[in-house]
């Protein structure tokens, strides 16, 4: 599969989003990370259903900055990783109406639309244990589905015992093949989160059809602070 990558900025966080047939850049304008304080490395995964999807992420890592007003409530996690989704069996697609995410505790922004579709984000939480067990969200979790703009990052605005999914980007997937997402130096900001913050990858893939699927690969949770 070739690559076409428009260049950016290099401060700037960025999104690489490419499929099966064409290949597709995304710039995300921010402020560097060069006052890091911690640089955090995240071992790679993988995640094979029997509907035939296997989810991979590498190269996945974090860096820790902390909040410039140096008030203990906010900080920022510049993360960078890449995800692979090989489809060997979803309908052909079309792709119609989009009407959006459940809502619901754990969904992952599980939508439906009318196409497969392969999504990444992270999971945010306000002294919350991302754990396994802890996914469901039983603390007033949300999902944010606008993913980030070509503005910048993302801010989030987290209380003790919030939960947040929080899309960075996705790829619709109209056949089989191998589809990809690449990020790097992408910022999450989290503000009003006065106790300690973790962080997690997650990655989900939906199969439309009569033999409907969802496969989620996720991270190893990490601190933010």
């Amino acid at each position: 599969m070739s690559e076409n990558r428009t260049s950016g900025i290099r401060r700037a966080g960025r999104v690489a989003v490419f499929g099966a047939a064409a290949s597709v850049a995304v710039g995300l304008l921010s402020t560097g990370a060069a006052n890091a304080d911690a640089f955090v490395p995240l071992p790679d995964g993988q995640k094979a259903s029997p509907a035939g999807v296997t989810i991979s992420r590498v190269g996945e890592h974090a860096v820790i900055s902390p909040s410039l007003a140096a008030n203990g409530a906010g900080r920022t996690a510049w993360v960078s990783g890449k995800v692979f989704a090989d489809v060997t069996n979803t309908p052909e697609g079309e792709v119609g109406p989009w009407n959006g995410a459940t809502n619901a505790p754990g969904t992952n922004n599980s939508s439906t639309h009318g196409a497969s579709r392969l999504t990444t984000g992270y999971i945010v939480g306000c002294q919350v244990s991302i754990a396994d067990d802890a996914i469901g969200a039983k603390v007033g979790a949300s999902v944010d589905t606008s993913g980030f703009g070509l503005s910048g990052g993302l801010s989030l605005n987290l209380g003790p015992g919030q939960v947040k999914f929080v899309a960075i980007q996705g790829k619709d997937i109209l056949k089989n093949g191998t589809y990809a997402v690449e990020y790097q130096d992408t910022p999450i900001e989290v503000n009003g989160c006065a106790g300690y913050a973790q962080a997690r990858a997650y990655t989900v893939v939906e199969i439309i059809g009569d033999h409907y699927s969802k496969t989620t690969l996720y991270g190893q949770p990490f601190s933010i602070g």
